[in-house]
């Protein structure tokens, strides 16, 4: 096996891009593509961040010998299990999403999600007071267009009148649809879902950046 295939089988077991491994090492798309064309290999201080990004041996990825994995810290807990990397995109581009082919996601930022989700999923970073307590702006929202809705859960939806998407929270009584901010202070308690209104996708994770 050669250092391409250690790095796409790596990838593969950590869901990660070509893109991902752009961001976390700092190289260029090119000589990422080179690595996993089997071009170039990686040496030097490249070699290191490589083998950082993808939490292996630098023995194991240049010689295919000894422990591929890292070791980890004794006192550390090991972190969920990512199920894929999702981009980022604006308020703007969620109203309008209908497939995730229509964004270059290679150029968006993407974050690493522990929950199951549809490769269609996207991350939105929460605006505004809105949801508080329950979310606060800067909040990062994984939102999966395929999910089912269902009453009380967070939403993404696009209203006709306006040119983004908005974040509430589903309310179903007596077969009606209704969007709620989590904020109780919020001037615009509740809102019907109509014609003009429709819902982009379901919130199935939320996290934090510090």
């Amino acid at each position: 096996m050669s250092i391409a295939s250690r790095i796409k089988a790596r990838m593969d077991e950590k869901k990660l891009r070509a893109v991902d491994l752009v961001k976390l090492t700092g190289v260029s798309k090119g000589t990422v593509s080179q690595w996993l064309n089997d071009i170039a290999k990686p040496r030097g201080e490249n070699l290191l961040k490589l083998a950082d990004a993808l939490a292996c041996k630098v023995d194991w990825l240049l010689l295919g010998k000894g422990i591929k994995d890292v070791d980890l810290v004794p006192n550390v807990e090991p972190g969920p299990e990512i199920k894929g990397h999702y981009p980022l995109i604006s308020w703007v581009q969620a109203g309008a999403w209908s497939a995730i082919y229509e964004i270059d996601v290679l150029e968006a930022e993407s974050f690493p999600c522990p929950v199951k989700c549809s490769s269609q999923t996207f991350v939105l970073s929460v605006q505004g007071i809105s949801m508080e307590p329950v979310f606060r702006e800067g909040d990062l929202i994984f939102v999966d267009p395929l999910a089912e809705s269902h009453h009380g859960s967070y939403i993404v939806a696009r209203l006709e009148d306006q040119n983004e998407a908005t974040f509430k929270q589903l309310i179903i009584e007596q077969g009606k649809k209704y969007l709620k901010p989590a904020n109780p202070n919020w001037p615009e308690q509740i809102i019907p879902i109509t014609s003009d209104c429709s819902i982009v996708g379901t919130v199935v994770f939320a996290g934090k950046i510090f």
